[in-house]
């Protein structure tokens, strides 16, 4: 292959690296990154977003867990450990 043909090759490659770059939104990302304050705004949301996700996950988690732990009173063995669990569980929940 002569240097035509590299040339030719090289410039395909080229042209190849920039369409995905292009895909990739490289330039936009770029953008963001010196653009601190959208990039801070953005954050903020974001965390704002997953707080509020976690609070209200964890609140779901715990009162099914409570619930579950509210059945499981009648049982024999373990009925009264569980049931002092609850009652500590809702006296700690009505001080706050």
């Amino acid at each position: 292959m002569g240097v035509e043909g590299e040339k030719r090759e090289l410039g395909t490659q080229v042209e190849r690296l920039a369409r995905t770059l292009e895909q990739n939104r490289i330039a936009e990302y770029v953008t963001l990154q010196q653009d601190t304050r959208r990039l801070l705004y953005l954050n903020f949301v974001a965390g704002v977003a997953r707080g509020l996700g976690m609070a209200v996950g964890f609140t779901l988690v715990g009162a099914v867990v409570l619930y579950i732990l509210r059945q499981m009173v009648s049982i024999p063995v373990i009925g009264t450990f569980i049931a002092q669990i609850v009652d500590i569980v809702t006296t700690q929940l009505g001080r706050h």
